[in-house]
């Protein structure tokens, strides 16, 4: 494939290796009202939205986080750093799971860690899934520049007028085809932790 889209994919990996993402510390570590809530989040993710009029988090959002038990309810409308935190999972997750999926992935993180005695809080579980992605980034950005590769060496023997066209479809396929089987990893994963659950739940008497 032509320079300018090598060089073009090499500036997005770039920005996207160097997008900053909200960091354990700059969670403030006060209560905050529902305002305040949507004000950091846009202040922090916004530059993660796609278009400029895409909504980051409104109140509508959290409510409806709360009423489908992703998140707890707020104590005299504050919320707690801790929500803050689930917030952040849930901007992360809802771009390719239903709300649905990700109340199973939460509720025995909530259940345990929430707001509990627990020597893990939820404070200490993002700070370690914040080290590991941070760690990973650079591992997916190289392995997107090796799918470029492989792509860039596809087609070669069909006509250099459609061979750029085929050679980028390809690429969108292995990238699309990475994206669905780690999906499919993480639905059946889900689908068995919420089987295991409603097995493990006490029987109606």
């Amino acid at each position: 494939m032509n320079q300018n889209r090598t060089k073009l994919l090499t500036d997005i990996l770039r920005n996207i290796a160097n997008t900053p993402h909200i960091r354990p510390s700059e969670v403030p570590d006060i209560d905050l009202y529902m305002d305040q809530v949507t004000t950091f989040i846009d202040d922090h993710l916004g530059d993660t939205r796609r278009h400029m009029d895409d909504k980051i988090l409104t109140k509508t959002m959290i409510n409806n986080y709360t009423k489908k038990k992703l998140l707890p309810h707020p104590t005299k409308k504050r919320y707690t750093k801790e929500h803050l935190l689930l917030l952040i999972f849930i901007y992360y997750f809802k771009d390719f799971l239903p709300l649905a999926d990700i109340q199973t992935i939460l509720a025995p993180i909530i259940d345990r860690f929430f707001e509990t005695d627990n020597t893990i809080s939820i404070d200490a579980i993002y700070a370690e899934a914040y080290e590991l992605s941070e760690e990973w980034i650079s591992n997916i950005c190289h392995d997107i520049m090796e799918s470029w590769h492989a792509a860039s060496n596809s087609f070669e023997d069909c006509p250099e007028k459609d061979r750029e066209t085929l050679q980028f479809f390809s690429f969108i396929c292995m990238l699309s085809i990475d994206i669905y089987l780690k999906k499919q990893v993480i639905e059946q994963m889900v689908d068995r932790l919420a089987a295991d659950d409603t097995n493990d739940s006490p029987s109606e008497s």
